[in-house]
């Protein structure tokens, strides 16, 4: 009697609903979009599966659960981004915009039921631990992930500044899983980051894009500017390594810093309110001094943003290797106050036409993940001229020591808070390449005086 009500409320709600949707969907669709009529065989197994949970299942279930897990699982059928967000992970998903949250600084996905890893955020516990890109987490303080909802792993992984956890990972090219202990922080991002390296070549980091990037960026533009002497940079280092992208504007505003014209991305999806394009206005921070930017497999989204944008109006030259091919639209779409849905809405495209969609942004160079370390000294050196007996002497001139002056006090300007810096630069393969052709490029195209 019991399943026989449920099923007879039910098949009714079934066919309003094959009535009513129909209609409702005619009215946000373009005209030329056949509607398709709502199954009514998928429908009764609907309504017999929940007559069944809520009739046989050992446990009692409300019908507010059922419900919701139905919406949870036709979220999650749709593609790994789009998923329904209950009050936790909304408020969650709040606080990552704001640039401070707590947990352990990474950007999470889906692959084959485990939790895979985008990129750890900088300065924060999952970087310092060495998590890194493409590392797969198959245990969050020993309970398995195997199939477990993004959300609900999310959560495990969230709590108390201050206490630990332990992922288990499996990372590629290693033996056997791994253990890391982390402690959980309040998350603290900072957005940009800059030093000037050698000759009037600067650095500059954006670990993910924020609301404010684009405005961070310009002052450290200005910065490294007067750091040398106001006199303008030779190159630069845009460094957007494990970089997992952030809000679509701050992308648009740091392409646009850069470039004087031109579309910068454009997204397609099946209704007009997600066919956007973004331009660039008049005007170059670097005046045509040439860029290289750094990107890897943990580059995502807004980051292949800009490094396609760049290189596609041949601003920049991109090295590293293939970015990570998220190139798709997130909207929020809330249900009620507390609630919502994060819903794929349209895909991205750089200006010339290409989907950044699972296929990322391809290199203008690409380099091997290696790291560079320096040779021991040996205790015999090469004999040089200066070594041989009778040689003539070197007679310093004015402008040779003035240059070693200015020099040391450089190095002597800079100190202890570039000690670290200096010690990353000697063991970063990349940021050394992308340097010497910053190098190559301004001894045959040496910068214009600008007057």
């Amino acid at each position: 009697m019991f399943k026989a009500q449920y099923l007879s409320v039910l098949f009714y709600l079934s066919i309003g609903l094959v009535f009513s949707l129909p209609l409702s969907t005619v009215n946000a669709k373009p005209a030329a979009d056949a509607v398709e009529p709502l199954p009514l065989e998928v429908l009764k197994e609907f309504t017999d599966a929940f007559a069944s949970i809520k009739s046989d299942y050992v446990e009692v279930v409300d019908d507010k659960t059922i419900l919701k897990n139905a919406i949870k699982g036709m979220m999650s059928g749709l593609d790994p981004h789009s998923r329904y967000l209950d009050e936790k992970s909304f408020k969650y998903l709040k606080e990552g915009t704001t640039g401070e949250f707590g947990g352990l600084g990474i950007e999470v996905g889906m692959e084959d039921g485990l939790i895979k890893v985008i990129s750890p955020i900088d300065d924060t516990p999952a970087h310092r631990a060495g998590i890194l890109p493409g590392d797969l987490i198959f245990r969050i303080d020993g309970k398995p992930v195997k199939d477990m909802d993004l959300d609900e792993s999310v959560k495990l992984m969230r709590g108390k500044a201050g206490t630990e956890i332990e992922l288990s990972i499996i990372r590629e090219g290693h033996e056997g899983p791994l253990k890391i202990t982390l402690k959980r922080a309040i998350i603290k991002v900072i957005s940009v980051k800059s030093r000037l390296l050698e000759n009037a070549f600067a650095y500059l980091r954006i670990s993910s894009f924020q609301a404010r990037t684009a405005e961070q960026l310009k002052k450290a533009l200005k910065k490294l500017v007067k750091e040398n002497n106001k006199e303008a940079l030779k190159g630069l280092i845009l460094d957007l390594r494990n970089n997992p992208g952030g809000v679509l504007n701050a992308s648009v505003d740091v392409s646009d810093i850069f470039l004087n014209k031109g579309l910068i991305v454009y997204t397609q999806g099946r209704i007009k309110d997600s066919e956007l394009k973004f331009s660039a206005t008049r005007g170059d921070a670097l005046n045509g001094a040439p860029i290289v930017v750094l990107v890897n497999g943990g580059s995502a989204s807004a980051s292949e943003i800009v490094a396609g944008a760049l290189q596609d109006h041949k601003r920049a030259i991109i090295m590293g290797s293939d970015t990570f091919g998220k190139g798709s639209v997130q909207t929020i779409k809330p249900l009620t106050k507390l609630t919502a849905i994060k819903l794929t809405t349209a895909r991205y495209y750089t200006p010339s036409g290409r989907s950044i969609q699972a296929e990322g942004i391809v290199p203008d160079i690409r380099l091997a993940n290696v790291i560079l370390e320096e040779k021991e000294k040996s205790s015999f050196s090469q004999v040089k001229e200066a070594d041989l007996k009778g040689h003539l002497q070197h007679k310093k001139t004015k402008s040779s020591s003035a240059g070693k002056t200015k020099k040391e006090s450089s190095k002597n300007k800079h100190g202890l808070d570039q000690k670290d810096d200096e010690k990353k630069e000697k063991t970063d393969y990349a940021l050394h390449e992308a340097l010497n052709l910053l190098k190559a490029l301004n001894i045959f195209n040496p910068p214009k005086t600008v007057k």
